[in-house]
């Protein structure tokens, strides 16, 4: 089966017209999508060049179906666009919470610690309420580790109208804005606070998000800048926390959830990641990291236990092929987890 590596690897094969180098190298790719042997993305151009991106486009088609695709959709658009600003330091705005225009709700996605797979859990989230017909943003403030871009099969850089609106890109129903698709693969974000909550504030107000039922919030590990920036400048409707079951994340866990008690955001339950483990050979059910932890969090605290998701190779291998198990693998026991928890948000009103 074709898989994304394998696109890229053909895609840098074929060289641009302008710049000279490869078309991935060249950033006129947008919304790159693979599934099985289908290959689908954008060409965003010059429209002087039309005729060269013609030829490069006809080039790059035939190298994908060297590669073992067999339906290939390459389309040319041309827009006279300025580049969107670079996310830098600013000047925090003063005033207190405000709503994102357009959008009716935010709910944030946090962990105490890294590693517990919160920015899957928010890609598979947000994926599964844009199939319920939801209009869904995903904001991935996560920004010293973006990984929404390829666990969406999103890449290119936002375009600007104007040097300071940025267009987000979309794939799956869902919009999409990280700082990974302003920065190369390999790019290191070397940021103080400052320029942490400036560069979220563009990434809030500075997107043309349109009008959206939900926006999801996938932030950073831990309890610094960027959860504090997004809970006293925006108005946050509630907070999910991710969790494994073992007692050393519950206990980073404990301190996202006293942080969002302090910056007053509601808890809207919590969720048990790699929850079990079901042997693909014989069937025997390990608890992995320990079984019940969370629940008994949640129970303590009083708010719902949303979801207890399995650990399951086929929830990663989607996560990696750009097309998250809700999407890859709908009718599965893993995408139902993370479609319980979409319509227990839906049923409480804040997507």
């Amino acid at each position: 089966m074709l898989d994304r590596e394998k696109v890229l690897a053909a895609l840098k094969q074929v060289s641009d017209p302008v710049s000279g180098g490869d078309l991935m190298a060249s950033g006129v790719v947008r919304a790159l999508n693979v599934e099985q042997d289908a290959v689908r993305f954008v060409m965003e151009i010059p429209p002087s060049r039309a005729d060269a991106y013609t030829r490069a486009r006809d080039q790059a088609e035939q190298v994908l179906k060297s590669a073992g695709a067999t339906n290939v959709s390459i389309v040319l658009t041309a827009h006279e666009e300025k580049a969107p600003p670079d996310l830098k330091p600013q000047a925090p705005k003063a005033q207190g919470p405000e709503r994102v225009p357009g959008v009716a709700h935010i709910i944030a996605i946090a962990s105490g610690k890294g590693g517990v797979g919160k920015s899957t859990v928010a890609a598979n989230l947000a994926c599964a309420l844009a199939q319920q017909g939801r209009k869904v943003g995903l904001l991935d403030a996560d920004v010293y580790g973006p990984s929404q871009p390829r666990m969406l099969g999103v890449s290119g850089r936002p375009a600007s109208p104007d040097g300071k609106t940025i267009l987000p890109l979309r794939n799956h129903g869902v919009t999409l804005m990280s700082l990974g698709l302003m920065t190369n693969d390999d790019q290191a974000v070397v940021w103080r606070g400052p320029m942490l909550m400036g560069a979220l504030q563009q990434m809030l107000f500075q997107v043309q998000w349109g009008a959206l039922d939900c926006l999801i919030v996938d932030l950073p590990p831990g309890t610094g800048d960027v959860q504090m920036t997004l809970a006293q400048k925006t108005q946050v409707d509630g907070a999910l926390i991710v969790s494994t079951p073992q007692d050393v994340a519950l206990l980073d866990a404990r301190k996202g959830i006293d942080m969002f008690t302090q910056l007053k955001v509601p808890l809207l339950g919590m969720i048990e990641n790699m929850s079990t483990h079901i042997c693909s050979s014989c069937g025997h059910e390990e608890h992995v990291f320990g079984h019940g932890g969370v629940a008994a969090e949640a129970q303590k605290l009083g708010v719902p236990l949303l979801a207890e998701v399995p650990l399951h190779i086929d929830i990663r291998l989607a996560a990696d092929g750009g097309a998250p198990i809700v999407v890859s693998q709908p009718d599965s026991a893993q995408a139902r987890a993370f479609r319980d928890v979409a319509n227990a948000l839906v049923a409480e009103g804040v997507a």
